[in-house]
Order: structure tokens, then sequence, then C-alpha cells
């Protein structure tokens, strides 16, 4: 089996008359180690999909599994460990904190591990140094730009190191320039063995994953491999 997938995966909102489907019958399978984009008109499914996948929107109907993990099948607290482990999460708000540094931000998935305050702040650096951000450590949000930001919201997504990265429209508070870095970026992280899942209304981002599905009406409709 692949390492992530859905099977008849469906939600709906709302009942009878009123009901509405935001996912229908979704059948997916990404390998470990895919870059995948996921591209729609707003309101075709694409977030609802990606907030399924994140373990943070229960299906009406059908299984999600991540590496044999049947994720709804597990308890809340479990589910939230789940998270922890195989998830990281990237936002287009970028989500920061604005009282904390670049640093403390960074750190917050840390929380519940139980290790030392200077291991913590050890995979902090280095998720830092990935992102190319280590100079700016100690400054706060509203001392760095809005690119600086999202490498930030990366850093703090794979600072667990988890195999999967979830991104939600990542560039799309970006300049052309400074959303083209943050693509480079993660294309970096998924040379290196990270799943990226990303949704986007950019042709010119998706063009950096190895994969593009389209979604329409809850339905996924078309897949294209790119040759990268």
């Amino acid at each position: 089996m692949s390492y992530i997938a859905s099977q008849n995966l469906s939600r709906q909102y709302g009942t009878g008359n009123a009901a509405v489907t935001a996912v229908e019958d979704i059948n997916l399978s990404i390998e470990l180690g895919e870059f995948v984009a996921i591209m729609g008109e707003s309101g075709a499914g694409k977030s609802t999909l990606l907030s399924i996948m994140g373990a943070m929107n229960e299906p009406s109907t059908g299984r999600y599994l991540v590496d044999d993990i049947d994720v709804y099948g597990l308890s809340q607290d479990s589910r939230a460990d789940f998270r922890r482990e195989f998830l990281g999460f990237v936002f287009q708000s970028f989500h920061l904190m604005p009282y904390l540094t670049v640093v403390e931000n960074t750190m917050l998935p840390l929380t519940a591990l139980k290790i030392s305050r200077q291991e913590k702040k050890e995979m902090v650096l280095e998720a830092l140094a990935n992102v190319g951000l280590e100079d700016k450590a100690d400054r706060l949000p509203s001392q760095i730009s809005g690119g600086e930001k999202e490498r930030v919201a990366i850093a703090r997504a794979i600072v667990n190191r988890p195999p999967v990265i979830l991104a939600d429209e990542p560039t799309g508070n970006l300049d052309t320039h400074t959303s083209q870095e943050i693509m480079e970026l993660l294309q970096k992280l998924n040379r290196e063995g990270t799943t990226v899942v990303m949704v986007t209304h950019s042709h010119a981002c998706s063009r950096y994953a190895n994969r593009l599905l389209t979604v329409a009406d809850g339905k996924i409709t078309d897949e294209i491999v790119n040759a990268n």
C-alpha cells in the first residue's frame, strides 16, 4: 500500500436538503518522497481534502491511512500524537506569535516533547539553518519580511523532522520572486526525502511538484505527472 492512501473519502456538511458535499469519493495514493500539488477553483474542495489529510477534519465516509495507520480510527489524543510525529503544517497566513522570537515560534511544536531545552534549541537551530534564517533567530515577526515569515513557518513545520509537509497556499501572500524562493526551499526539502502535499492556485508553483491533481466539485478530475 502507498505511504498515504484514501479509500472512498467523502466529507459532507449539513444534513438533508441543506447538505453540501465538499469532498466526494476520493481515492488517493501518495508515495513516500513525492511532491504533490492540488489545484482547483475556490470551493472545489481542495482545502477540505488537505484538512482531512492533516487529521483535523474527520471524513463523513471512507478511510484515510498514513504508513498503514488508520488515522480516523485513532482516539483524539492518539490523533494529536500522530499529527506531531508525522505531519508538518505550512499555512498562507504564517500563524506566527507576534510576541515570540523566531526561535521561540519555531520551538512551539516541540513543547510536548520530553527532552531538554538545549536539545530543543539544537533542533530549532538546525531547522532555521535549513531554511537560511539562522542569523534572524532572535528577531520578532515584525522585524522580518513576509518571505522570512514563511521560512519561519516552514522551519516550524520541519523542526520535529516529520515525514510529511502539508502546505496550504504557502506563497499566497508573497510576491513572485519570494514565491520562487519558497518553492525552491520546499523542493529542496522534498529532494532530501520529505513528502510534500501542497494546495495552490498558482500554475508556476505547481510546476515544482512531481504530480499535479486537479479537484473540481469535490472530486479529483485530472492528474498530470511533471517531468522535474
